[in-house]
């Protein structure tokens, strides 16, 4: 299909399952290219911790498999339904194209981190494999890394492998309540850097903030390391401990956004900074007359930002996050908008230039997702 394409010289838009279709710039390409007919888990051993499915496979049968195990994707992968008000399935595909990881990123690394294996077809119709499915493989080029978080435009993704983890035994969440942005940044600060293993870090803020610790794993282990952290963190209050089923119901709605995913918010961001300059990205943010609503996740390390829509013109969000030693991704507004302003962190002269030389040499027509990430490549 990619080689009639290219032969044709008609674009190509990569299409899993339909549900993260605002994420990027719009295009508008000639014919829509779906993984949907991808869809089986080709290797899957327990006992390895690895499993490889194609890029179709949907997220429930994925999570249902390994659950049935005990095991779990290491990186809790954002569903984007919940932003995008979409209907469908996710697919594994998606989730290694985009790079799609949660609030356990904080501790077990994105989904490239897990990643270790990947087979795709490029611009020109080759079917090229990288990595493998054992946990050390460094023959050639680093091919799995490069293409995760790529959004489609270097290959169609139509199989990837995931190292796993054992599901948690028991999860306890505590609860700081009332503490403003930067001293919830500390005390999440104080928690990541205490050898009590936290596995997320968030903060909620409003009339009722509330700063959110999470600790998983065996029962015993949980238990303990919960007091410790309890006792670490007297200073910012007395920390209370979440019921479990409010726990776990609390850290999807963390995961997917859901408190500042509000249809009436003109535009919404994602910001990725160190945690010691979130507070005053915040802040400057506000000050501007420009934020609608915002959280913390990975203690202040992640920043999901509701703005007003004057913030889409002035490239006031990508200059701010710059400023504060980060990045910052347009994650949603209306599809003019995006197709008229920077959706990604805007790029060097140089390493503008290196994209497009990585993007030619994948996909030398351009046919592939063209402007997904990038106006132009």
């Amino acid at each position: 299909m990619i080689r009639a394409a290219r032969a044709d010289g008609r674009t190509i838009a990569i299409e899993g399952g339909g549900t993260r279709g605002g994420l990027g710039r719009p295009m508008q390409a000639d014919a829509t290219l779906s993984t949907h007919g991808l869809s089986s888990i080709t290797a899957y051993k327990p006992s390895e911790l690895v499993m490889s499915a194609q890029a179709g496979t949907p997220m429930h049968e994925i999570d249902a498999a390994l659950a049935a195990n005990n095991q779990m994707l290491p990186f809790e992968p954002i569903d984007h339904r919940t932003l995008y008000g979409t209907e469908g399935e996710p697919t594994i595909g998606a989730v290694a194209a985009c790079n799609v990881s949660g609030p356990r990123r904080v501790k077990a690394g994105a989904a490239r981190d897990s990643l270790i294996g990947v087979r795709f077809v490029n611009g020109c119709g080759d079917a090229i494999k990288s990595g493998g499915r054992v946990m050390k493989n460094v023959t050639g080029l680093d091919l799995v890394k490069l293409n995760c978080g790529a959004h489609g435009g270097l290959g169609l993704l139509t199989e990837v492998t995931f190292k796993l983890l054992p599901k948690p035994q028991r999860t306890g969440t505590l609860v700081l309540e009332g503490l403003d942005d930067a001293c919830a940044i500390a005390a999440m600060s104080a928690a990541l850097g205490s050898p009590f293993e936290v596995s997320a870090a968030a903060h909620l803020p409003g009339e009722r903030a509330r700063t959110l610790l999470r600790v998983e794993h065996f029962a015993i282990s949980v238990d303990y390391r919960l007091g410790e952290l309890s006792k670490l963190l007297a200073g910012y209050g007395a920390p209370r401990l979440m019921d479990e089923p409010e726990s776990l119901s609390l850290w999807r709605e963390v995961r997917d956004a859901a408190p500042v995913a509000d249809s009436a918010h003109p535009a919404i961001w994602r910001a990725s900074l160190p945690p010691a300059n979130a507070a005053a990205f915040v802040a400057g943010i506000k000050t501007a007359g420009l934020l609608r609503d915002h959280i913390f996740d990975w203690g202040g390390g992640l920043v999901w930002l509701a703005t007003e829509a004057p913030a889409l013109e002035t490239g006031a969000i990508h200059a701010a996050a710059a400023l504060a030693k980060g990045h910052a991704t347009l994650m949603r507004a209306p599809d003019e908008a995006r197709a008229r302003t920077d959706v990604f962190q805007p790029q060097t002269p140089i390493l503008m230039d290196l994209t497009k030389r990585v993007k030619t040499s994948f996909d030398p027509d351009r046919i592939l997702n063209p402007g997904r990430m990038y106006a132009g490549v």
